[in-house]
């Protein structure tokens, strides 16, 4: 008969793995610290991306410049529909345009910071950023046409931003989690605008 096998009990005053056997302090899959000081002073020129960095740097670049033209539509778009809101309902409908105008110019901001760390360059060109976007810059007649146009804006959005986050997945999670951020904010975005259409 087989006797039962006993799980020899930790030693209380081992020492835990350290950084300089090579195993890194959580037993085995972090870098021991000379390996990372070395890699840090290896192509110190890419500023924030390291050796580490597993995704497709042109394709997410390519990624973040589309999402900055759409930023940059949506900001124009919104702006354009604060000054254009005229009728009796009009006062606090342009109110939240210029709100959302606003945080849609942050996330551009946002983009174009991130584009920059990546080692890429923010594209602001004007002739050809509809052309980029995801989004249209549609004027709309009426209030309820500008409510309507930027809720299919905000829609287009989402689908997006839902998209690059799932390619991204694990590979970048800084970009991963600022596009996860303006996500929600979007959702939002959504949301309000489609409050205003079940008031109307």
């Amino acid at each position: 008969m087989d006797t039962p096998v006993t799980e020899k009990p930790a030693d209380k005053g081992a020492a835990p793995p350290s950084a300089s056997n090579g195993k890194g302090a959580a037993g085995g899959f972090l870098s021991d610290v000379k390996t990372l000081r070395e890699r840090a002073r290896q192509h110190i020129d890419d500023g924030a991306v390291t050796q580490n960095y597993d995704a497709d740097r042109a394709t997410v670049l390519k990624l973040l410049n589309e999402a900055l033209a759409t930023e940059l539509v949506c900001v124009l778009r919104y702006r354009r529909h604060y000054f254009m809101a005229k009728g009796i309902h009009a006062e606090p409908i342009a109110a939240e345009f210029k709100v959302h105008s606003d945080e849609e110019q942050a996330h551009a901001d946002r983009i174009a910071a991130r584009i920059v760390q990546l080692g890429g360059e923010p594209d602001f060109a004007p002739d050809t950023l509809s052309v980029r976007s995801h989004s249209e810059y549609v004027e709309g007649k009426s209030l309820t046409d500008m409510i309507k146009e930027n809720l299919v804006a905000e829609r287009i959005a989402i689908e997006s931003y839902l998209e690059m986050v799932q390619y991204i997945g694990e590979r970048d999670p800084t970009t991963r989690r600022m596009l996860e951020e303006i996500l929600a904010v979007e959702e939002e975005h959504a949301d309000e605008l489609a409050d205003m259409l079940d008031k109307g």
